[in-house]
């Protein structure tokens, strides 16, 4: 390993343990609350199959008044079990605990302690049988029992949830229970093939996805409170996760890494491995076209900066815009990674700076709203607007009618000859090229972990843009401040010596090398960037992989012919950033992205993910600019 590897990451592990404190006297003192001002009640209640799923009830000890219902179901365990073992925290966030609910707590059907089989992102069925299930009846199941059984409750419930909980909340809507009146999926799964988690455009975003089900993909023989069902990983678990993963050799060596290291193997990522295109097993997990019936207010949160279901909060809040129509159905997305609104400040994240403890202004300003409003009749949402987003380059919020806002125009922003961008059309044809090789690969990241760093997200690009397989393009230097608000639409020009390969795309900005933190401040002391000097920061905004086979259809995948140009058009998820006067616009492409995303053969198979270590082959890449099919990035900016 290098010797800047190396260093890179024990800053990284240094920062982690730094990071790891004690509670807080207000935590502590958040708990004792809890303690003293709720009961807990742990129920099994029946679905309409049989089945019953483990819940537990705090109710306000103060009975003097009705309660509404604020509910949480999870894959992730609702412990500490027993009645008189209490959460150190209720609801969305600490400030709920004291304005008067009763929480509620499910381990889904499956996991810990509740019964039944569990099935991964379970696809939403129509529900013939009266004893059909998925998880909007499981849900529905729910909320009637706790109305007509969690004593003093008002009548009202609400759901919320982050990430996978977030799915569970997004399916808890669709056939609205009448009592379901409040719903919050935050960076909720929604598509686990185009954009969430586990794929981006169906290339394999390996890293997460594989330390992830290491635990949660290990099948649970019978209910419990504990995890002593877990195999130990008997395996080399390295910190340095780009040479372990390059060691690996192809996802086929790397599936079968589970049975070496666990003695079994993990059924989900087995199923994974065998449906490398958009097919009908994709198709049933994906939630989105079934966000339906919903008649529930809703309010989808989701972060600039989470790798892992942005595409979930921006799509989810688009199809029940779409498919319900009349409902209050509004978007929050702010500068924060996966879940970052719910636990930090959100003026920092790695190495960017924001200007305004967001975290805290979302926590206090729309989600209490939100839920107060709707489950209480108090308050006013008038501060909570169909389309909430903060800008990530100004430092403010701003506020739309649309997620694609109409006061926007996609303008074309072209790839030009000396690594040049240019909102003019280049008057002359030529191509730029590099070799991509999967034997070394573009990394991600500087702070190589197993796992993946979660700030990488704005993490500065100089170490990427001086490798020979990156190509670089810049504007000149901004005269006049450009806001972009919507999904940014690479349309490209390319072709490969190989069959099949994957073109990433990364949108940056480009401080000017004069640049300094405002005056005192520096990234907090728990980041491993506390002593980066931001003159020239090539700040990440959004990077997105595309498999060329994918090209045409993801359902029937084709390969490239080798040296042939090619058209690559493909949607990345959006931002809401002004690139300020005096900054660069960049855009860099290469094709490997390691190990974030698992690396593409660079020969066309008909499931790349059955490739081992012998298939892998070096490809001359092109990009083509001018000419008749000009290369270039279409941003939605702003009119003035």
């Amino acid at each position: 390993m290098k010797r800047s590897v190396v260093l890179s990451v024990l800053i990284f592990v240094l920062a982690f343990i730094a990071s790891a404190q004690t509670p807080s006297s207000e935590q502590q003192e958040l708990a004792k609350y809890i303690s003293e001002n709720f009961t807990k009640r742990e129920v099994y209640i029946p679905m309409r199959d049989g089945i019953k799923l483990f819940t537990a009830i705090y109710s306000p000890k103060d009975a003097s008044q009705k309660y509404p219902i604020l509910l949480n179901r999870t894959p992730y365990t609702i412990s500490p079990y027993g009645a008189d073992k209490f959460r150190s925290s209720l609801g969305p966030n600490p400030l709920f605990a004291r304005l008067g609910y009763i929480f509620v707590y499910q381990d889904v059907r499956g996991r810990w302690m509740s019964e039944g089989k569990f099935v991964d992102t379970r696809p939403d069925i129509d529900n013939v049988k009266p004893t059909d299930i998925d998880e909007s009846t499981d849900t529905y199941d729910t909320i009637d029992w706790l109305i007509k059984n969690a004593d003093n409750n008002n009548g009202r419930v609400g759901i919320y949830g982050i990430s996978y909980p977030g799915f569970y909340a997004s399916a808890g809507s669709i056939d609205s229970h009448p009592a379901l009146k409040a719903c919050s999926p935050q960076a909720p799964v929604s598509d686990w093939f185009h954009g969430d988690d586990m794929h981006h455009n169906g290339a394999l975003f390996l890293a997460q996805n594989f330390s992830f089900f290491t635990s949660f993909g290990q099948p649970r023989p019978q209910p419990t409170s504990t995890g002593d069902y877990l195999k130990q990983w008997q395996g080399r678990r390295p910190m340095d996760g780009y040479n372990y993963f390059l060691g690996l050799g192809g996802l086929k060596e790397t599936a079968d890494e589970y049975e070496r290291s666990l003695g079994l193997r993990i059924d989900f990522w087995d199923q994974m491995m065998a449906h490398p295109n958009y097919d009908d097993f994709w198709k049933a997990h994906n939630i989105l076209p079934k966000l339906k019936n919903v008649k529930c207010a809703t309010m989808t949160v989701g972060g600039w900066y989470d790798n892992e279901d942005l595409y979930g909060a921006l799509r989810t809040y688009q199809h029940i815009e779409r498919q319900n129509p009349g409902i209050f159905n509004v978007l929050v997305v702010g500068p924060w990674d996966h879940g970052g609104w719910s636990r930090n400040d959100g003026d920092w994240l790695g190495t960017a700076y924001f200007g305004q403890k967001t975290g805290e202004f979302y926590r206090a300003k729309l989600e209490v709203p939100f839920f107060e409003f709707f489950l209480k009749d108090k308050g006013d949402i008038s501060a909570i607007h169909e389309v909430n987003v903060y800008d990530t380059g100004s430092h403010e919020w701003r506020y739309f009618n649309d997620y694609e806002p109409t006061t926007g125009k996609d303008t074309a922003l072209y790839l030009n000859a000396g690594g040049k961008l240019s909102f003019d059309l280049p008057k002359a044809a030529g191509s730029d090229e590099y070799v991509s090789d999967p034997m070394n690969p573009v990394p991600y990241t500087q702070k190589i972990t197993l796992n993946y760093p979660r700030d990488f997200m704005t993490e500065d690009q100089r170490f990427a843009a001086t490798r020979p397989d990156v190509l670089v393009y810049r504007s000149d230097v901004l005269t006049e401040d450009i806001t972009v608000a919507g999904d940014i639409k690479p349309s490209l020009l390319i072709s490969s010596s190989g069959t099949d390969s994957d073109f990433v795309v990364k949108l940056i900005d480009e401080f000017p090398d004069d640049y300094r933190y405002p005056e005192g401040l520096r990234p907090p002391q728990n980041s491993a960037w506390s002593v980066f000097q931001p003159g020239g920061y090539q700040m990440l905004l959004r990077g997105e992989p595309m498999p060329a086979r994918f090209r045409n259809s993801f359902e029937r995948p084709q390969p490239l012919k080798p040296g042939l140009a090619t058209k690559l058009q493909f949607t990345m998820p959006g931002v809401t950033h002004t690139f300020k006067k005096g900054h660069r616009i960049m855009i860099q492409i290469q094709s490997t992205w390691f190990p974030l995303v698992a690396r593409n053969p660079q020969q066309y198979l008909p499931n790349y993910k059955q490739a081992d270590a012998g298939a892998f082959r070096k490809a001359t890449q092109r990009v083509y600019f001018g000419g008749n099919a000009p290369s270039a990035v279409i941003l939605p900016i702003q009119k003035k």
